[in-house]
């Protein structure tokens, strides 16, 4: 699909400088523009590519003031990096609209969904789903029975959300995530064999929650998972059952959170960080990669390590670790001297 400079600049509110009629049909980086795409510049150490990109438009910042010839047709807003963010929002949302019901696929006489749905082919509907509008669920998708769907959501291919999942609005499924399935809880008995413990909980996921592939969020053993609004989740990641993640919190990949823990509102956690369960975590921690929590932690805490502790103490121990061959001759030799001396 090609846009014009004037339909951008309608879209951004910005000035065009050049010819209005510029068509372009792709996006690219400043440095690997190409005819008939559209860029942008930001950052000022990228200046020097504006006078040799191929690109057909840059969206740029509206101070800008070209000292050689260029041959782009600028398009001039207040902030570019925004700008061209919502380009590619706006982008994502055309290349992404579709709509009508493929087949083959299965709907469950009872289940009901709203107006402008799309269901991709090969998917799913179990019996009572409920299914808001402009919902978007892309093929190989499965979703159980009794399951809630918000309006404004997006699945993507290969999504499997068990019976029971709330799912709210404005939110983001990639493809390959889990949500619902069992949690892992299984009772020994005194001979040493485990026996399931059912699992009969659901997952609650609030609005404006965005998870990456291949994560798996785990069904409560009683009551709920719940996945508060505004967290994003990572690719590979796993939480398990009856883990609660508060407000606009935002988790790397391949970090795993045990059951019953509790994580606070706005905190920032890394990759490959491993959660003990039935712990608290605050509100606005922050949890460097590879980390390893086995303690509550305190709002607005930063933390390192494994196990994990202060992320400025474990810096300044840090120091010493690197050290630690150099000491330990140090003492050997001291000793020596001493044992020598004595």
């Amino acid at each position: 699909m090609k846009f014009t400079a004037a339909q951008i600049a309608g879209i951004l509110e910005g000035e065009i400088e050049g010819d209005p009629n510029t068509e372009v049909d792709k996006l690219a980086k400043i440095e690997e523009g190409t005819a008939g795409s559209i860029t942008f510049l930001a950052n000022p150490k990228y200046t020097s590519y504006i006078y040799s990109t191929k690109a057909s438009i840059t969206i740029v910042g509206d101070s800008f003031k070209a000292e050689e010839d260029i041959s782009t047709t600028l398009i001039k807003v207040k902030d570019p990096y925004n700008a061209f963010s919502k380009l590619l929002e706006y982008y994502n949302q055309v290349k992404l609209n579709k709509s009508g019901i493929e087949q083959p696929s299965f709907i469950s006489e009872t289940a009901t969904y709203g107006d402008n749905i799309y269901l991709g082919a090969f998917s799913y509907l179990g019996d009572q789903v409920k299914i808001g509008h402009n919902v978007k669920i892309f093929p190989n998708t499965y979703i159980g029975d009794n399951v809630q769907i918000g309006n404004n959501v997006t699945i993507f291919p290969g999504a499997k959300i068990y019976s029971e999942t709330i799912i709210g609005n404005d939110c983001i499924i990639h493809g390959g995530v889990v949500i619902g399935a069992d949690g892992f809880g299984f009772s020994p008995n005194q001979e040493g064999v485990y026996s399931k413990v059912p699992q009969i909980g659901n997952v609650i996921i609030e609005d404006h929650v965005d998870i990456g592939a291949g994560t798996t969020i785990d069904r409560a053993t009683l009551g709920s998972t719940i996945i508060r609004k505004g967290v994003k989740l990572d690719n590979q990641i796993q939480i398990a059952h009856n883990v609660e993640i508060g407000e606009n919190t935002a988790i790397a990949a391949q970090t795993g959170v045990a059951g019953s823990t509790k994580i606070g509102k706005n905190c920032l956690i890394g990759g490959q960080v491993g959660i003990a369960g039935h712990i608290h975590i605050g509100d606005r921690v922050k949890v460097q990669a590879q980390s390893g929590i086995g303690r509550n932690i305190k709002d607005d805490e930063m933390i390192q390590g494994s196990p994990a502790i202060g992320y400025s103490e474990y810096n300044k121990a840090y120091v010493h670790f690197k050290h630690l061959p150099k000491i330990e001759d140090r003492l050997t030799k001291l000793e020596k001297k001493q044992s020598d001396n004595g």
